[in-house]
């Protein structure tokens, strides 16, 4: 599968932003998806994951009760709401789809189609 993300841009601490992904090829709801981000020196980290159905959805800690996960079987879309953002969410934030019959995983291993990132950043 194919993953292509947009939504990134420059906003103020307190703001939101909402990041889109769209997958083409495969069949979309044979795989978890997942939002991961990473900061300039600092690792790739998970963000947040969703199930093939998006009834099961897991947040890293730093971005719990801020951002939620959703998913759009029928346009192939996952999205990525991001409220209240602090500058330490400045990141590339990556969608990433799990190997085809893995439906839900919080492991970055697990995942094998990447889309190309998108920038965030947030000033303070």
């Amino acid at each position: 599968v194919q993953l292509q993300a947009s939504g990134g841009g420059l906003v103020q601490a307190g703001g939101s932003l909402r990041l889109s992904c769209t997958a083409s090829g495969g069949t979309f709801n044979r795989h978890g998806m997942g939002w991961f981000r990473q900061a300039p020196g600092k690792e790739r980290e998970i963000v947040a994951a969703i199930s093939w159905s998006g009834v099961t959805t897991y947040y890293a800690d730093s971005v719990k009760g801020r951002f939620t996960i959703s998913r759009d079987n029928a346009k192939n879309t996952v999205d990525l709401q991001m409220n209240s953002l602090k500058s330490e969410d400045t990141a590339v934030y990556y969608c990433a789809a799990a190997s085809s019959g893995v439906m839900f995983t919080r492991q970055m291993t697990s995942y094998e189609s990447w889309g190309q990132g998108t920038q965030v950043t947030v000033s303070s």
